[in-house]
């Protein structure tokens, strides 16, 4: 691929020891897009600019339903805001400090319905990341923001939105700038896999056999139950569930696929 040029997969996959519960599926089902970038285009801007073309695709979609399916037109379900919250994950913690990662995301999409999280993987300055990311795609080491004398880190996020209907936080895409093979190194540093250097895949990184990228993932049933308002992956894509899930689903009448 030239640069701009790129290409995306309509993808299936199975994670066979994944956990499973409304929101988690043995069955992935997701679009991944990767797209040939410049080094200049490798920075926090360029990053938020594709971020917001993929929302405002998003929020097209469900521009849409809503005409083809007025059912969904309801004060308890209010369209898809217009654009999204960019937020540092640094920023994050320091708004909700004495909360755990998952309660701060939920604890910030409730009030600002749907946000780009920035910088997921590097140490944050409560010793710990915001959440664990491979040290082999995602740049999360590159210096980006600084904000009052302090700098922030990475060129990757995601997008989390409240689900109205579970009132919970929903993540729907994971997206960021890969790595150079200098941050590939630093990132495997940190972690401790520098062994993965050996690796046909990173020596190709090494050896400038793979071109600068940006690129990520959307999770489909993910979004189609958001733009729908379901309460669980099953009842978009058929999958396997435990006894339990299908009872308390049965219990609130909410219908999986089988």
């Amino acid at each position: 691929c030239d640069v701009g040029e790129g290409l995306y997969t309509d993808m299936r996959a199975i994670r066979k020891d994944y956990f499973l519960d409304h929101d988690h599926s043995s069955y992935v089902d997701q679009w991944d897009w990767e797209k040939v970038v410049t080094p200049d285009q490798r920075n926090l801007e360029y990053l938020k600019e594709l971020v917001k073309r993929i929302w405002k695709v998003i929020k097209g979609c469900d521009t849409l339903l809503r005409k083809e399916f007025p059912a969904l037109n309801t004060d308890k379900y209010p369209p898809i805001p217009d654009e999204l919250k960019f937020v540092h994950a640094e920023e994050i913690l320091a708004m909700y400090l004495d909360l755990p990662r998952k309660q701060r995301e939920t604890a910030l999409v409730k009030e600002f319905s749907a946000v780009f999280i920035v910088g997921i993987g590097a140490v944050l300055k409560d010793g710990y990341p915001h959440e664990m990311r491979a040290a082999d795609y995602d740049d999360w080491i590159t210096p980006t923001v600084t904000n009052d004398g302090e700098q922030f880190y990475g060129l990757n996020g995601d997008i989390l939105v409240w689900n109205p209907v579970t009132q919970r936080r929903h993540e729907l895409s994971s997206m960021g700038l890969r790595v150079t093979k200098e941050t590939l190194v630093k990132q495997l540093e940190i972690s401790q896999q520098t062994h993965f250097l050996q690796m046909p895949y990173h020596k190709m990184i090494m050896n400038d056999q793979i071109p600068l990228s940006i690129g990520g993932g959307i999770g489909q049933s993910r979004l189609y139950g958001y733009l729908l308002r379901k309460a669980a992956l099953g009842e978009c894509s058929v999958g396997v569930w435990p006894e339990e899930l299908h009872k308390v689903c049965e219990k609130h009448n909410i219908h999986l696929l089988r």
